[in-house]
């Protein structure tokens, strides 16, 4: 009998082996599973995280800076900065709103250094410009769009007491933003300029071989910023802000953007942007990211569908372009201008994106705009 038990004792060490083998190796590989999920979701978390733009430093704010220019209260409760120029409102013939581009803001604009002012004086002009909501000190909007910062320009002028009808001049970016006042506020216009305005390339009535032609223009960096800016706009923090491939060369400041004449501007100007911190002061997705993500988002309306919003001749839309832009193509400008034969266009022979900044330039566009006079 002990020889049978000593075989069962042998026989059952093997398979005791056998199965501290087999809990061995399952905590082993349910040990290596644990730690491939922890890394997986750290994964995840950290790039939820880096996709995350961090909260505004709204001015006013504990972590913001303060508040130094007059503002309006609008009906949604956030306040806009503004800028007033030119001779007194309630004395004023011609009153201007100046909407301003891309990286910019309402000291950006060119009526009081580039508007002469014997002009000024001689038609009486008025002109205000604005921080743009999320630039300077104007409030963030969450929900900015081409129609919300339309409405904003109506409730400024009301604001302000500018009357039944006013101008919009709109530069680069502001010019894009001016084809939404002409789509939502036309009765409140008396005219408008657009300067070498933006284009969305995903306008719905756009051609596609002149828009993929003019978008194959574009450096590649540019091209990647406005396709993350309207196909995934929810990266455009981190598309802007990484490091592993070349950013929006109009956010970096490369000067291989500006043509001969706008470098020539810049020489006379010293290369610098005085206004750059003022500008981005509450933060680079507030006003850098969240504009290129409105501007080139799919738009509630095109404006090759706009309709002539002078049908009475009581006003006008000017459109001005340099022909050597190399920030807006001027083929695809022209072919809008031409889809929309109530607007007066002006190609400039030699000039680039900063039209408003050429010597004489400025006093000929408002007076085209004013008076209907081009020398």
């Amino acid at each position: 009998m002990s020889g049978e038990g000593t075989d069962r004792t042998n026989m059952s060490s093997p398979s005791a082996q056998s199965h501290t083998r087999n809990t061995q190796g399952g905590s082993s590989f349910d040990f290596l599973k644990t730690i491939l999920l922890v890394l997986f979701v750290g994964a995840l978390a950290w790039a939820y995280q880096s996709i995350q733009p961090p909260p505004p430093k709204t001015v006013g704010s504990p972590d913001g800076a303060a508040v130094t220019a007059p503002r309006i209260k609008l009906r949604d409760g956030r306040h806009l900065a503004y800028k007033e120029h030119g001779v007194d409102r309630d004395e004023a013939k011609f009153k201007i709103i100046y909407i301003h581009g891309f990286d910019s803001s309402m000291l950006d604009s060119p009526f009081p250094f580039f508007l002469s002012p014997a002009l000024v004086e001689e038609l009486r002009i008025y002109t205000v410009s604005f921080d743009r909501p999320g630039y300077g000190e104007s409030d963030p909007d969450p929900n900015r769009s081409p129609r919300s910062i339309a409405l904003d320009v109506e409730e400024l002028a009301d604001g302000l007491g500018l009357g039944p009808n006013f101008y919009v001049f709109g530069l680069s970016m502001g010019g894009e933003i001016t084809w939404a006042c002409l789509k939502y506020i036309p009765h409140r216009l008396a005219g408008a300029a657009l300067v070498a305005p933006a284009i969305n390339y995903w306008w719905r009535n756009l051609p596609g071989d002149i828009t993929r032609e003019a978008f194959s223009l574009m450096y590649r960096a540019d091209q990647w910023s406005l396709r993350v800016a309207h196909y995934a706009p929810w990266l455009t923090y981190w598309w802007n802000t990484q490091k592993w491939f070349p950013i929006s060369n109009v956010i970096a400041g490369n000067p291989i953007i500006f043509s001969r004449q706008d470098m020539e501007v810049l020489s006379k100007l010293g290369f610098v942007s005085p206004n750059r911190a003022y500008t981005r002061q509450q933060g680079e997705y507030e006003s850098l990211h969240r504009d290129l993500n409105v501007g080139f988002s799919s738009w509630e309306f095109d404006p090759l569908d706009l309709k002539d919003p002078f049908p009475n001749k009581n006003g006008s839309v000017h459109l001005w372009h340099g022909d050597e832009d190399r920030f807006v193509p001027v083929k695809l400008q022209s072919y809008i201008a031409s889809r929309l034969p109530w607007i007066r266009y002006h190609v400039i022979s030699g000039s680039g994106h900063l039209l408003p900044l050429v010597e004489g330039m400025t006093d000929k566009i408002i007076k085209s705009l004013l008076v209907g006079e081009e020398r």
